[in-house]
C-alpha cells in the first residue's frame, strides 16, 4: 500500500518567484514566467525560460498533487511528532518515494534538476547562482520540501503565481480558489502579482469586485517608479497614471494593494527625479503597502547592456539612500513602508505619517557617517543579509571575509576601501531580491 502511495506522488508547479511576504505560502502556478519580459532591470526570465498560460485542468491537478502530498506528510511526519519538525523523516521518505519512481521508471535518477541551465557553461556565474534559486521545473523534493514548510509557517497563506493573475477571468481564479479552499481549508489569505497595466486597462471595476469575492485578498504590483522618464528608460510598459489608475481601482475593490519600489532604478542621471516624481505618484495611488527592493543590476538584463555601453550610470548607495529619503519625506498618503528584500541597505520600516520622524533619523544617521564609516557598514549590512536569506555563508564569502573574523563577528576594519568595495559588490551580486 505504501508503495501505491508514493507512485501516486508526483512533483507540481510551485512559484519560485513570489513577494518575501509568500516566502512561506502554499503556492501554484497559473501561468509560467512573464509574458512582458521586457523590463530592463529585471534577470528572472532571461535565460530561456518562455511564457505559457496553464489550463485550468492543469492548476486543478497540481492541487490534487499538493493535497496527496499534505497527506503523505501528515501521516507519516507530523501525525508522529508532536513538535512538527523532522528533517531527518522528510528526507527519509523523499528518498523513498525517489526510489519507487525510479523503480517504475517514473524518474531516472535521485538526482533531479530543477533547471537544466544551471551547469551551462555559457551562462554568467552570477545567474547559475540565482538558477539554483529558480525551480523552472520544481522536483519531487522541491514539491515536498515546499508543503512541508508551508505546514511548520502555519499553513494560513497561498500564493497564485507567476507573474500577472490579472490576465486571467474572475471565473478561472474563482475555480482555482473554491479549489485550493476545499483541498486546504486552514488558508485565510490569497494573493497574487499583478501588473498595473493590466489592471487599469484590460480589467474593469466590476471584474476586480469579482476577484475580491473569490478570495483575493491582496496583489502585489512591481511598480518600480512613479517617474514616467525612469519607467520608459527600463522599458516597463506602464506609465505612472496607469500605476494611479490601477491602484485606486483595485482598492476601490477591496483588495488590498502593495506596490514595490525600485530605489536606484534612475541610475546616478535621474535619482533625483526618480525620488520625487515616485513619492507624487505613490501619494496619488494611496496604496496599503509600499515595499523598497532596491535595483541590483545582474548580467543579461537590459541594463547591464545600458551600463556596458556608457548610458547608464549606477546610482551609490548614497544616492539611493537619498532617493529613499525624499519619498519618505513627501509621501503625503497614509501608508506602511516595509524593507523586505535583501537588496536593501537599510531596514526602513514603520507607518505614514505616523513614523515618519523616526525613519529620517534612521536615514540621516547613516548619512552622517564618514566615507570609511560608509563602507564598512554596507560590507556588515550585506553579509547579514545574506545570513538571513540563506542562513549562513557560502564557502566563497567565508574565503573572501575570514581575515576579519573573530569568533562570531567580523571585524570590516581589517580590510581597504578597494576590499570592501570588491566584498560588498559580490556578496551584494549573491543576494536575491
Amino acid at each position: 500500500m505504501l508503495a501505491n502511495n508514493l507512485l501516486s506522488i508526483d512533483p507540481y508547479e510551485i512559484c519560485s518567484i513570489r513577494p518575501p511576504t509568500e516566502n512561506s505560502s502554499l503556492t501554484f502556478r497559473l501561468a509560467k514566467n512573464c509574458y512582458w519580459n521586457k523590463c530592463a532591470f529585471c534577470p528572472v526570465y532571461k535565460t530561456g525560460a518562455k511564457f505559457s498560460r496553464r489550463t485550468i485542468g492543469d492548476v486543478l491537478n497540481d492541487i490534487t498533487n499538493a493535497k496527496r502530498i499534505f497527506n503523505l506528510l501528515n501521516e507519516h511526519i507530523f501525525m508522529n511528532n508532536p513538535f512538527g519538525r523532522d528533517d531527518a523523516a522528510l528526507y527519509s521518505l523523499i528518498t523513498a518515494i525517489k526510489h519507487a519512481h525510479i523503480k517504475y521508471g517514473k524518474i531516472k535518477s535521485l538526482h533531479e534538476k530543477s533547471n537544466d541551465l544551471e551547469e551551462d557553461p555559457s551562462i554568467d556565474e552570477r545567474m547559475k547562482w540565482f538558477l539554483t534559486w529558480f525551480k523552472d521545473k520544481p522536483t519531487i523534493e522541491d514539491s515536498l520540501t515546499h508543503i512541508y514548510s508551508w505546514v511548520l509557517s502555519g499553513g494560513k497563506t497561498c500564493f497564485l503565481g507567476d507573474s500577472d493573475a490579472l490576465i486571467f477571468t474572475p471565473e478561472f481564479i474563482s475555480r482555482v480558489t473554491d479549489a485550493i479552499r476545499t483541498s486546504f481549508p486552514s488558508i485565510n489569505r490569497i494573493t497574487v502579482y499583478g501588473r498595473t497595466k493590466t489592471a487599469a486597462r484590460l480589467r474593469t471595476a466590476d471584474e476586480l469586485k469579482q476577484f475580491a469575492e473569490a478570495g483575493i485578498n491582496r496583489i502585489h504590483f512591481g511598480m518600480e517608479s512613479g517617474s514616467d522618464q525612469v519607467l520608459s528608460l527600463v522599458n516597463k510598459g506602464v506609465t505612472s497614471a496607469e500605476h494611479i489608475e490601477a491602484a485606486l481601482k483595485v482598492r476601490a475593490a477591496g483588495i488590498s494593494c502593495s506596490v514595490y519600489v525600485m530605489p536606484g532604478l534612475g541610475g546616478m542621471e535621474l535619482s533625483v527625479k526618480h525620488g520625487q516624481d515616485t513619492a507624487a505618484t505613490l501619494t496619488a495611488m494611496n496604496p496599503d503597502f509600499i515595499r523598497l527592493r532596491t535595483l541590483e543590476i545582474f548580467p543579461g538584463t537590459g541594463l547591464q547592456k545600458l551600463t556596458a555601453a556608457g548610458t547608464f550610470t549606477e546610482a551609490t548607495e548614497e544616492q539611493v539612500i537619498r532617493e529613499i529619503r525624499t519619498m519618505i519625506l513627501d509621501i503625503g498618503c497614509e501608508t506602511e513602508i516595509v524593507s523586505d528584500s535583501a537588496t536593501n541597505l537599510l531596514e526602513v520600516n514603520g507607518r505614514l505619517p505616523r513614523d515618519r520622524k523616526s525613519m529620517l533619523e534612521q536615514i540621516d544617521s547613516y548619512l552622517s557617517l564618514g566615507s570609511r564609516e560608509k563602507l564598512e557598514f554596507s560590507l556588515n549590512s550585506r553579509i547579514q543579509s545574506f545570513m538571513g536569506q540563506y542562513g549562513g555563508l557560502s564557502g566563497e564569502i567565508f574565503s573572501m571575509i575570514q581575515k576579519g573574523i573573530s569568533g562570531s563577528t567580523l571585524d570590516a576594519s581589517v580590510f581597504s576601501d578597494d576590499e570592501l568595495v570588491s566584498i560588498t559588490k559580490m556578496v551584494r551580486g549573491r543576494l536575491m531580491p
